[in-house]
């Protein structure tokens, strides 16, 4: 039974906006530290780039050459969510392949880099890779061990929101942020929508805006121009399991270098443009050309398997980008936006991120609150086993039967 002492209440009421992973894991961590918790999701719960990524737990491998903070932050969190959530993951571990030439000279500086991030990288010889998993490339010149994993994108995030819910968090699916009030240039509550247009005021002491690609919309309420940049990428599934662990070109990032074993699919992603907002996306038929080509590169034949999907999301970085060159030199670190400076005290902005290191990016962002509000509150999001995903279901059933804006269903993910 899920049931974590509290160790003290707090009478502030806390608006989480965005209910995707990070939001999710915000929620609970305020729940769990004695906030009253009200959590808005303008679709269903993980109906944004939550329920949409490939599903790749990070060990920060990829990262660990040109962006090493965030690197160690996967590989810590990887530790974390292997702990309190097993449920939604599959520690397969990971192999970065070397077919060019150039991809193997990269290999040194890889592993060192990886080594000192943190992340247990080895080399292992081209042969053994094979025998491990025998559709890699024939012509695979290195091959270097990571303990990568996947994610099922639902469920990482549900078990999160079934935490929030037995915590007496209140998460409103289909419900949109409208309007933010402020008073003397503090945060004093706000008005949102329901799927039938009906408008309510609810007042809250902070909001925490963890829109993802979406934050730009949720600041504009509040006048405010957050620097971030939604960036599109496409990937393709097929049906059957390729490979039993996560593949990835040995290369500095890029696009269509990563093929992730989803239960019984397998998907290569990703692609990466810019665009000025997170609406509407949509798959190109080039780019879908263009990732089976990088995915035969990797494993042959990866493009004669049935089709099952393609799809696109839109990740939230950091900063903010001219051009998909700039985009992709954006670090996929993330930060915590204190309004405060700029006339809107109580309200934050989390950006940035990866789907790895949504506990992590919770804990910032409740750390920014609770000293915002000056309370001293561990987070201890680390310390418990969250519930089964399939708790959240129990709780929409409950919502449903209130007649609350509460019921949103399993999203469509990758797996």
């Amino acid at each position: 039974m899920f049931d974590p002492p509290i160790l003290s209440r707090h009478d502030a009421r806390i608006c989480v906006v965005g209910g995707g992973g990070s939001g999710a894991a915000l929620a609970y961590d305020l729940a769990l530290r004695g906030f009253s918790v009200l959590l808005l999701e303008k679709g269903e719960f993980t109906s944004g780039t939550t329920g949409r990524h490939h599903g790749q737990l990070h060990s920060g491998a990829r990262y660990a050459v040109g962006d090493r903070e965030i690197a160690r932050e996967c590989m810590e969190e990887t530790l974390v969510l292997r702990r309190i959530v097993p449920q939604a993951i599959e520690y397969n571990g990971g192999i970065f392949a070397a077919i060019r030439d150039d991809e193997a000279d990269y290999a040194p500086a890889f592993v060192s880099a990886c080594l000192e991030a943190g992340i247990p990288a080895r080399e292992i010889p081209a042969a053994e890779a094979r025998a491990r998993e025998p559709a890699l490339n024939p012509a695979l010149k290195r091959s270097v061990w990571v303990p990568d994993g996947t994610i099922d994108a639902y469920r990482l995030a549900a078990s999160f929101l079934s935490a929030a819910a037995a915590l007496g968090a209140e998460m409103r699916a289909f419900t949109e942020l409208v309007g933010v009030e402020t008073s003397g240039g503090r945060i004093q509550g706000g008005t949102i929508r329901d799927p039938c247009g009906r408008e309510e005021r609810v007042s809250f002491d902070c909001l925490v805006s963890a829109a993802g690609a979406w934050a730009g919309e949720v600041g504009a309420l509040a006048g405010l121009d957050i620097p971030i940049t939604p960036a599109p990428g496409t990937m393709v599934a097929v049906r059957g399991r390729i490979s039993d662990m996560v593949l990835s070109r040995l290369a500095p990032p890029g696009d269509g270098d990563i093929l992730v074993p989803q239960r019984g699919l397998s998907i290569i992603g990703s692609t990466q443009t810019r665009a000025d907002s997170p609406e509407g996306i949509l798959p190109t038929k080039a780019e879908i050309e263009f990732l089976f080509k990088r995915a035969d590169e990797l494993v042959p034949g990866f493009s004669a398997a049935p089709f099952h999907a393609a799809w696109a999301a839109a990740r939230p970085l950091a900063g903010r980008a001219a051009s998909d060159a700039e985009g992709r030199a954006i670090s996929r670190d993330f930060a915590v936006l204190d309004h405060g400076t700029e006339g809107v005290s109580g309200m934050f902005t989390l950006i940035g991120g990866k789907a790895t290191v949504l506990r992590a990016m919770a804990r910032k962002a409740a750390d920014a609150v609770c000293a915002h509000l000056g309370i001293r509150e561990p987070c201890r999001t680390a310390d418990f086993p969250l519930p089964s995903w399939r708790s959240l279901d129990a709780f929409q059933a409950r919502m449903a039967g209130r007649g609350t804006a509460g019921s949103g269903g399993r999203t469509g993910g990758t797996a």
